[in-house]
């Protein structure tokens, strides 16, 4: 049994398989989540339910979070009853959200005034490798901390890369969405000059991802969207929360980024039909939506 105890506070998509996970492990899990029902499942396995973000700190000796945005993490980790009112010297946090370089950085700061070292360490590969422990997660922080949490982190991810210090993980996550944006560009667009071809779109795909244009999207988001299959591994409005980020990161560092740009106001259309629950694969709808006919 690993000795580390365990916290988790956020069990949305992500975050409830990732605590699964631990709990598989061995190792000792306490959890939150702001709707109690969903961490039934993991009590029932054994895990402990908290009151608070901070209750969960004053039992664990690592917390991980997982929420959504950059005001979620200030609030799980910095607002009342958060996670650093019952964290202790030499506890460390660690979070999984994706949020603004600059913000994390500001909560590494405060958590180190306390003794408490911080990691920021987004992930990637949706809730197919949230599901199966095979995330890429790409950490920001100390050193030490990082190789003290690797253990954690290895019972959720396959891929676990130290970046650089604080901040470093979200400027990583960032480019990482930047790529995933302009491949599920280039999966509906493929799919959708297939269709407008006549051709079978399940066959392209079988082919195409096979080859030098294969990718992680092509293999696993193609045949849903090909399906028209579009339930939520990764939600439109969390993916255009993430290239809010991007584009905001690009705009400080005056950085041109044309291509991300213009995946977000493609996004947009999906949005503006009321569709920001659906998985990213639906991107091949917004195509559709924008060509003759508007044929979904």
């Amino acid at each position: 049994m690993p000795n580390e105890r365990v916290g988790f506070v956020g069990l949305g998509i992500m975050g409830e398989p990732m605590a699964g996970n631990l709990l598989k492990a061995g190792f000792s899990l306490t959890v939150w989540n702001r709707t109690p029902s969903k961490a039934d499942a993991l009590v029932a396995e054994g895990a402990a339910l908290a009151s608070n973000p901070a209750a969960v700190a004053a039992a664990s000796d690592i917390v991980i979070s997982c929420v959504s945005d950059s005001p979620d993490v200030e609030a799980v980790a910095l607002g009342t009853d958060g996670i650093l009112e019952g964290a202790r010297a030499g506890t460390i946090y660690i979070d999984c959200s994706t949020i603004s370089p600059a913000v994390a950085r500001t909560i590494a700061e405060r958590f180190r005034a306390k003794g408490v070292g911080m990691l920021d360490a987004p992930i990637s590969g949706g809730d197919i490798g949230a599901k199966a422990g095979t995330l890429a997660i790409m950490v920001g922080g100390d050193v030490a901390d990082f190789e003290r949490c690797t253990p954690v982190l290895e019972a959720m991810g396959k891929t676990i890369v130290h970046v650089g210090p604080s901040g470093s993980g979200q400027v990583v996550k960032l480019c990482n969405q930047i790529a995933g944006g302009l491949n599920l560009m280039a999966m509906a667009e493929a799919i959708t000059l297939c269709r407008s071809a006549g051709v079978d779109a399940a066959r392209m795909l079988e082919v195409v991802s096979s080859g030098a244009a294969g990718s992680w999207m092509l293999t696993n988001l193609g045949p849903r969207a090909v399906n028209r299959d579009y339930a939520p591994g990764f939600m439109v409005d969390l993916m255009q929360k993430d290239l809010r980020l991007v584009l905001e990161a690009a705009e400080e560092l005056q950085t041109p980024l044309p291509g991300s740009a213009l995946v977000q106001q493609v996004f947009r259309v999906l949005q503006a039909r009321g569709r920001g629950g659906d998985g990213t694969q639906a991107i091949v709808d917004a195509l559709s939506l924008l060509g003759p006919g508007n044929q979904s």
